[in-house]
């Protein structure tokens, strides 16, 4: 099969594509025929070396993947050849940037079917994360207040859109070119970063701040001001600290997302519902893997970019 992987760390040009043997699953693993994966941020951390996931090399980059079982290992799984799946990969393990994968059982679940399968990629860690930050880091409830800096984002924009069903008021940030598709997820108030002073365009104080933006640690902290007392700050930006403060007993938690398979399936199903969009912005196939890397690299990437596996890689999906 052919697969993409660095052999050492560094710079996108370490990705290299290559005929490697096709693995075969072991107890509690399946084969999965890859229809796509996912690019992420992450990905981009982990080959260049500074982002502390361990991993074996070679590697495969690529953990979010959706595809059909090709082969079930040995063991109890519900699982079956032919069925379409998604999921959410061990990010230490080989990930889906090749033709073929080998997948925990555990780690996969029943594809959306409202979709094309190799957009079901786009799904799992992002849409995991807003999951995380909002209900388990952030303790939100119905009734609540929301902050969310940096809305415009593909995990912003599943954040709004699950804080909103929750029954929570959401006040987001986005620029002029996305605030359209922030108030569309089902914001109530949508500020202009660009031109507006969160401390002063924010009417009142929320519960939770969630920050998704690469913001100036100053700037955060004196964002703090917003969040009532006994409220939570959550970020997703690993590289600078979450700041809080424990005289008004402000939490502060940072997110790192975690596999969830019951939560992955509520997530498919609200897709299915037409309750949660799943924005896929390019697809293209393995061998422009490494551009889109140096892409990222660059801060070049916005939306979500999808990476075709197969014959047909080329040509994007019909429904």
């Amino acid at each position: 099969m052919q697969a993409v992987r660095f052999h050492e760390v560094g710079g996108p040009e370490v990705l290299r594509i290559e005929d490697v043997e096709r693995p075969v699953p072991g107890a509690g693993e399946v084969l999965v025929r890859v229809a796509a994966s996912a690019y992420n941020a992450a990905d981009n951390g982990m080959r260049g070396g500074f982002l502390p996931i361990p991993v074996v090399l070679p590697h495969v980059p690529g953990y979010d993947v959706s595809g059909t079982v090709e082969e079930v290992g040995p063991g109890d799984t519900d699982l079956r050849v032919g069925d379409a799946v998604v999921g959410f990969l061990p990010m230490e393990r080989d990930g889906g940037a090749a033709e073929f994968v080998l997948a925990p059982a555990e780690s996969l679940v029943a594809a959306p079917t409202s979709i094309p399968l190799a957009d079901a990629a786009a799904l799992p860690s992002v849409a995991l994360t807003a999951w995380q930050a909002l209900f388990d880091d952030g303790r939100l409830t119905a009734g609540q207040r929301l902050l969310i800096v940096g809305a415009g984002g593909v995990v912003g924009k599943y954040a709004v859109r699950l804080a909103e069903r929750a029954g929570v008021e959401v006040v987001a940030t986005a620029s002029p070119r996305s605030a359209e598709a922030v108030r569309a997820a089902g914001a109530d108030v949508v500020v202009d970063h660009t031109t507006d002073d969160l401390l002063t365009a924010v009417d009142g104080q929320v519960d939770v701040l969630l920050n998704l933006a690469p913001l100036d640690p100053e700037r955060f902290a004196a964002l703090v001001a917003l969040v009532r007392d006994g409220g939570t700050v959550v970020s997703t930006t690993a590289f600078i600290s979450t700041p809080g403060d424990d005289a008004r007993d402000v939490r502060a938690a940072t997110v790192f997302v975690q596999p969830n398979r019951a939560r992955l399936v509520e997530l498919v199903r609200l897709v299915d519902a037409g309750e949660l969009h799943v924005e896929v912005t390019r697809r293209i196939p393995l061998a422009d893997l490494p551009a889109l890397h140096a892409e990222g690299a660059a801060g070049r990437i916005a939306g979500k970019v999808v990476v075709l596996a197969g014959p047909d890689a080329t040509a994007a999906p019909s429904a």
